[in-house]
């Protein structure tokens, strides 16, 4: 990492580091299941936070797919089935 980027800043003005950064990479890498479950060690941070959001759009998408099939399945519902539904969604 250039000695820029070690340079900038954080939410209350502090310094990040280089090692700082690569070890933030390196937790991310392991959240990753695309990346996690490779036998290669090696993957450039830049990867890693390519990687980082194509999953969170995916799991984005994943959300509003639950959430209209959740939508349908209430609509179907009568009114005391949706509301026992409702109430345990919000448990």
């Amino acid at each position: 990492m250039s000695s820029r980027r070690s340079r900038s800043r954080q939410s209350g003005g502090s310094r990040i580091t280089d090692d700082q950064i690569n070890d933030l990479v390196s937790k991310l890498q392991q959240l990753l299941p695309e990346i996690r479950d490779r036998r290669s060690d090696k993957v450039s941070a830049a990867n890693v936070l390519q990687e980082t959001c194509n999953y969170i759009r995916n799991l984005h998408r994943e959300v509003d797919d639950l959430s209209e099939r959740l939508s349908e399945l209430l609509a179907t519902t009568d009114a005391a089935q949706a509301a026992i539904i409702r109430s345990l969604l919000l448990q």
